[in-house]
């Protein structure tokens, strides 16, 4: 027997064999190293942070982007092997993609795959006026701003209600958009938001209301708006202000007259102000004033709908949010002394 030749056969084998031994650890290892990559979370540091995925970015564009912003520093393998495992490669959406605090790979890339894109909140705020409206959008953040530049009447063109006065037309409410929508396309949503919900109102309207049309009830709506913010309150001051169309009396209501003085309001209304005439000064004009003078939400156009019953033809406000109703111009002056001037008796 030759041992020899035994021996020197026995060696490749076992080296081989150890080879063989070797790059399977080596793929174990790998697969191990991989599932945890997969499962880790990202290197998420600040709350509230988000990647923004061009268009027309590639695959490889994705992972270097994410391993820029030190948010991976996995081997680029990994990520490509993870897509192909999730079927994904070749189908992730451009566009902002939220980073919750222990987001994975592999969160991460079915959101992309989904396009699930990070949505912002803007909220229409009861009582705005236009104005204060297009200063908000000119603040609000990852929105694009199309409509500087325009006056109110060409923003109204761009969002297909030419000839419409802007005033009192978007509904306040909280609208998402996503990163590079247009402030006009939230401003076409809030207005046809405005014009569906006084659509849906108007025919449920209390019988024998002195408002000939929805525009109407939107004017009367955007006085209570501004006149108070308390939910108890509104369907009582906006049949004050019924009886007193019904009974052809002038509305006196000092938001109309501050709305049309414009800027030269500077927080403090005074008697000359009550009796400088302007399209707005409900103390020389009779009836409602010519457009709202601010945005109203639902609650008061439900009231303007659907005022209280009642006597009341006057009210002051108490000074701590309510108002104090009288059915007689006497007994209002009695309250104006007391509330306003404090000479109570």
């Amino acid at each position: 027997m030759n041992y020899s030749s035994m021996g020197g056969r026995a060696l490749p084998r076992a080296l081989a064999l150890l080879a063989v031994l070797a790059m399977l650890g080596a793929l174990l290892y790998g697969w191990n190293d991989f599932n945890r990559f997969s499962r880790a979370p990202l290197n998420v540091t600040r709350p509230g942070d988000s990647i923004d995925i061009a268009r027309g970015s590639s695959f490889r564009d994705i992972v270097e982007d994410l391993r820029r912003h030190g948010l991976s520093t996995a081997n680029p393998l990994y990520w490509r092997l993870l897509a192909g495992q999730m079927q994904v490669a070749g189908k992730l959406h451009a566009g902002e993609y939220a980073l919750e605090q222990g987001i994975t790979p592999r969160q991460l890339l079915a959101n992309m795959a989904a396009g699930k894109v990070l949505q912002h909140d803007f909220t229409i705020v009861d009582g705005w006026t236009f104005a204060e409206l297009r200063q908000a959008l000119a603040r609000a953040d990852k929105l694009r701003h199309d409509s500087a530049g325009l006056d109110d009447a060409q923003i109204m063109q761009r969002i297909g209600a030419g000839g419409v006065a802007a005033e009192g037309q978007f509904l306040p409410e909280t609208y998402a958009y996503v990163k590079g929508d247009s402030d006009l396309d939230l401003l076409k949503r809030a207005h046809a938001a405005m014009v569906r919900t006084l659509d849906a109102l108007w025919p449920g309207r209390d019988s024998n209301l002195p408002l000939a049309t929805p525009y109407d009830a939107l004017i009367l709506a955007s006085i209570v708006e501004k006149e108070t913010g308390r939910a108890d309150e509104r369907a009582r001051i906006a049949g004050v202000f019924v009886r007193r169309l019904r009974d052809h009396m002038l509305l006196q209501t000092d938001p109309s007259v501050i709305y049309g003085m414009g800027s030269s309001y500077t927080g403090n209304i005074h008697k000359n102000d009550l009796t400088t005439d302007t399209p707005y000064n409900t103390y020389t004009r009779p009836g409602l004033p010519p457009t709202p003078i601010a945005l109203p939400g639902k609650p008061a156009l439900l009231a303007a709908l659907h005022p209280a019953a009642g006597t009341a033809l006057y009210f002051v406000a108490r000074g701590d949010g309510g108002h104090v109703f009288s059915d007689t111009l006497e007994e209002h002056n009695r309250n104006v002394d007391c509330y306003q001037r404090k000479h109570c008796r």
